[in-house]
């Protein structure tokens, strides 16, 4: 037999415990945000650099290939949901300030890590590119204060649909423009180590053309990137501030950048520069982009200063 007193008891015990567990729920992301899940990111990036290593020292032991690769996916995937969170929480693509661009850098590094690594089946990359992944979670969690690590409103200049255009186009430029580079000072280092030792045929012969060829179309890949993205930035200077360019030192730098990746592939297009040569302009290109990306938001001046040091 119906009883509405007990049916109106049900319903009302249903969504106490609906309303309980959604609160506890929106606590949990609210923790995940504020967090970032950094802990869990910086112990994934420590022990996956290490399986990198030793599957570099015991390339047969299969096992350390695959938690190699699971842990490059885990933190992939660690990385995606925490920026997921910021957005979802924040209401804007997170990319607004230093440790959002920060985790956005680690997530286009370790993306493209994936990448090259099933087309070429190495883990000489890996075991490259996840120190400095490593290093930017760190400095992201351990170095730049807290307050910089929350999400906050946006200012009126950033409040544009240009923001995920032109911040996400230039990340993405700097992750694979550094990996390219990176090829080549590895590449310059294996060629003097070799020249020294007087064993530079065969294995060591191959890597080396191996490292010319990825170095190439990686910085390949990232320079039509890193233009759309300073071309996107003039459009968006222009409607923020009236301006397609006005000399800040972060435009400076870009250009900077550009003119040295320009000159890489100028080189090797029209002056069939390969190896030794070409890589020489990589490796500087290498210092150029952290100066470009990191170095100018310290200085405290100019219109795309983050400001951490003011």
């Amino acid at each position: 037999m119906f009883n509405p007193v007990i049916f109106t008891y049900l319903i009302y015990i249903i969504c106490k415990s609906l309303l309980v567990k959604f609160m506890l729920f929106s606590s949990y992301v609210n923790i995940l945000a504020s967090t970032g899940c950094t802990a869990s990111i910086y112990l994934t990036l420590l022990k996956t650099m290490s399986c990198y290593w030793i599957s570099l020292k015991f390339p047969k032991l299969n096992f350390i290939s695959n938690l190699c690769w699971l842990g490059v996916i885990f933190a992939n995937v660690l990385l995606f949901l925490n920026l997921a969170l910021r957005w979802y929480l924040s209401g804007y693509f997170p990319l607004s300030n230093l440790y959002e661009s920060l985790l956005f850098l680690d997530w286009c590094l370790l993306f493209t890590l994936v990448f090259t690594e099933t087309k070429t089946g190495t883990k000489l990359l890996g075991a490259l590119l996840l120190p400095i992944t490593f290093l930017v979670i760190s400095f992201a969690s351990l170095i730049l204060p807290s307050v910089m690590q929350e999400s906050s409103p946006l200012v009126p200049a950033l409040q544009s649909n240009w923001l995920m255009m032109h911040v996400s186009m230039m990340i993405f430029s700097y992750a694979t423009l550094i990996l390219g580079s990176l090829l080549s000072l590895l590449l310059l280092a294996l060629t003097k180590f070799s020249s020294e030792s007087n064993h530079s045929i065969g294995g060591k012969t191959q890597l080396i053309e191996n490292l010319d060829v990825w170095s190439y179309r990686t910085i390949g890949l990232g320079f039509p990137f890193l233009t759309i993205g300073i071309i996107a930035g003039g459009v968006w200077a222009n409607e923020a501030w009236g301006s397609y360019w006005s000399w800040d030192p972060k435009e400076t730098w870009a250009l900077i950048t550009w003119l040295v990746f320009a000159a890489y592939i100028h080189v090797r297009l029209t002056k069939g520069w390969v190896k030794e040569k070409a890589a020489a302009i990589g490796a500087i290109g290498f210092f150029v982009v952290w100066v470009c990306y990191l170095g100018v938001n310290f200085l405290g001046q100019g219109l795309h200063s983050y400001g951490w040091l003011n």
